[in-house]
């Protein structure tokens, strides 16, 4: 799971740098944003969520933003769309199940035609590794990236981020390397084909924070800890919890699991979270899950629901995130400058 940056070091040395992104408000990966521009982002969250609903919807009055969805969503479609709107942003849904994607149609055209009806910034969900930077690279707007197959889902390790400073350091003005320094991020689950887990293993170790990868080999292979300085592997699930400020579980993706040989049951008895674990091990913890949850495997109904669950705050921190992205997307120019 090299960066796109270590991929380039290890197999085409020879080459000038990536010119990715092509528009500085596209937000392709976690790695965009220095850490000037991750204060920009969470400061302009804050503000936005703090704004009149009315002045704030005079921001963006008419733009035109699309959302092109290939794979099926609740949280970050939703949750885009929302942010767009309050802005004052025009948003149009193109789906894979509802457009000339289904006849075969490729993303460089189907970018190319929501160009030309005259969308300013597409947001963009695909199944493919990749695909938003094929997407920026074919129609030079900027490119939000609401998850790009098993790669990365910047917003949500955004948001994740939120959610964590609200906890563990409240009213902090901004944020550094030292900031998480002492936080323990455990990270169970679904490892290997977590988008999530990977936005997350390049954003919190930037600022401090030490990152636990629990789960089965089959989800987590030895490699997965030699990535990115801070993060580390810890096969038992109980040792993680208790070295754990935030518990963050992940779906177990059965949709990804052709040809594994993963036994739900022992996986459950190893690794679900349960509220005897949870009040045991890692009582002051904060809960997270990106979902969608299936309670009863990764975690319980009662953990779900319990007073350390901050999930449908995540949810809510979503809206706020998004709004910060679609904004810095519609109002840098090429030059980086604020329009």
């Amino acid at each position: 799971m090299p960066t796109s940056a270590a991929r380039r070091t290890l197999h085409a040395p020879e080459l000038p740098p990536s010119p990715f992104p092509y528009h500085p408000g596209s937000l392709l990966s976690i790695n965009d944003l220095s850490l000037d521009a991750l204060n920009h982002v969470l400061r302009r969250a804050t503000e936005l969520t703090n704004e009149d609903p009315l002045a704030r919807a005079r921001i963006l009055p008419k733009r035109r933003v699309a959302l092109l969805f290939y794979e099926s969503s609740t949280r970050t479609r939703t949750s885009f769309e929302l942010a767009a709107k309050a802005l004052g942003c025009d948003t149009t849904l193109v789906s894979n199940l509802s457009s000339s994607i289904e006849k075969g149609e490729s993303l460089k055209d189907t970018g190319l035609t929501i160009r030309a009806l005259g969308a300013e910034a597409i947001i963009l969900r695909h199944n493919a590794s990749g695909a938003p930077w094929w997407l920026e690279a074919c129609t030079h707007l900027p490119v939000l990236n609401a998850g790009d197959g098993m790669h990365e889902h910047p917003t949500q390790g955004l948001l994740d981020l939120r959610t964590i400073l609200a906890h563990l350091r409240p009213g902090i003005a901004e944020v550094g390397p030292d900031t998480l320094a002492g936080v323990t991020v455990s990270i169970t689950g679904d490892i290997l084909h977590s988008r999530v887990a990977r936005s997350n293993m390049l954003l919190l170790p930037r600022l401090g924070a030490r990152v636990l990868l629990c789960g089965p080999k089959e989800l987590l292979p030895d490699l997965a800890a030699n990535v990115v300085p801070g993060v580390a592997i810890e096969r038992n699930f109980e040792s993680a919890l208790k070295q754990s400020q935030v518990v963050m579980m992940l779906r177990i993706q059965a949709e990804r699991l052709a040809g594994l040989q993963l036994d739900l049951e022992q996986y459950k008895a190893a690794y679900q979270l349960t509220g005897d674990r949870l009040r045991t091990l890692a009582p002051q913890a904060i809960v997270m899950h990106p979902g969608p949850i299936i309670r009863g495997l990764e975690l319980t109904a009662g953990v779900a629901d319990g007073p350390q669950s901050k999930i449908l705050e995540q949810v809510a921190n979503g809206v706020a995130i998004r709004m910060a992205v679609v904004e810095r997307a519609l109002t840098t120019s090429r030059t980086g400058d604020r329009a």
